[in-house]
């Protein structure tokens, strides 16, 4: 069985400060260890349970900054050692999850156990900006050390089902998709699930909304279109969707998020037990230059090619 660690798991604090209580931290696990519900009532803030356990690892390492949260999910989930800092967590282990600690900065974890041959996962974003997220991916490439970062939209068994239905939609010229929250941050998520249907080649964004309230049209080089419908709580409510206007047929699919930590969990387990790919890292940098592109064209109110966020 894999030995994990878990980097930045037990606290969470986007656009405010860091609070005890991380939903992608317990999510993950409980995913591996399961928990204790009585010490599970003991830990502060979110607490998800997963609905679906994956035996093929076990989490026995686990930093926080708040070291008191980091204890207390240790104690709910059965996690050996909780340490002093993240270096340390990723002695000794198979493999680094690195949490989204709502900071948009957590890759910066990734870049001593890469260094160190360490296999990484690291949450999405994989960065805020192209150019840190491209940094993160020459390293990975410079030092051979497997790594991985993906939203868990793009595992759902319904996107996958759809991929698998392209052949009966397709040829697909034009595509949307939508999902709450900010650009960059949540986006990635709609981006995500344009990518494990349709696949990479983003060359360009033009974004025709409003700050908070973005309309943005990508343009991919195999004369694909896709618009991105991505607000604030204040203009829309959160969900997820995705609809393909294909040649042959049209499909539109609001994805069931049953267990969507585990599938995403469970492709990050067979990668590191096959060696193979399932998400290119230079293509998680090239979806997050695509949403910097839109964030990037609405300020300058123009179209913006994803090489110039790399300049």
């Amino acid at each position: 069985m894999r030995k994990f660690a878990l980097v930045s798991a037990a606290s969470y604090g986007h656009k405010s400060p860091r609070v005890p209580g991380s939903h992608h931290g317990t999510a993950f696990a409980t995913t591996f260890n399961g928990w204790d519900e009585e010490k599970a009532k003991l830990c502060q803030g979110t607490f998800v349970r997963s609905g679906r356990k994956l035996d093929s690892a076990r989490v026995v390492k686990i930093w926080d900054p708040d070291k008191e949260a980091a204890q207390k999910l240790a104690d709910a989930c059965g996690i050996d050692t909780v340490t002093d800092t993240p270096e340390e967590c990723s002695e000794g282990v198979d493999a680094v999850i690195i949490i989204d600690d709502g900071t948009g900065s957590h890759s910066k974890y990734a870049e001593h156990p890469l260094r160190k041959g360490v296999p990484v996962f690291c949450d999405k974003p994989l960065s805020m900006t192209a150019r840190d997220a491209r940094k993160i991916a020459e390293i990975a490439r410079e030092t051979k050390t497997p790594i991985m970062s993906a939203s868990s939209l793009r595992f759902v068994p319904d996107i996958v089902k759809l991929r698998d239905e392209l052949k009966d939609v397709g040829p697909v010229y034009l595509a949307s998709a939508a999902c709450g929250n900010g650009l960059v941050y949540y986006g990635v998520h709609a981006l995500s699930m344009i990518y494990a249907v349709l696949g990479p080649g983003a060359v360009s964004a033009i974004n025709v909304g409003q700050p908070g309230s973005n309309l943005v049209r990508l343009r991919f080089a195999n004369h694909l279109d896709v618009m991105l419908f991505v607000a604030e709580k204040e203009w829309m409510r959160s969900g997820y969707q995705i609809n393909l206007y294909g040649k042959a047929g049209w499909r539109s699919v609001k994805p069931d998020l049953k267990n969507l930590y585990s599938h995403l969990l469970e492709a990050f387990v067979t990668f590191l037990d096959t060696g193979e790919e399932v998400v290119p890292i230079e293509e998680e940098v090239e979806l997050i230059a695509a949403l910097e592109a839109g964030a990037r064209s609405l300020e300058l109110g123009r179209e913006v090619s994803l090489e110039e966020v790399f300049e």
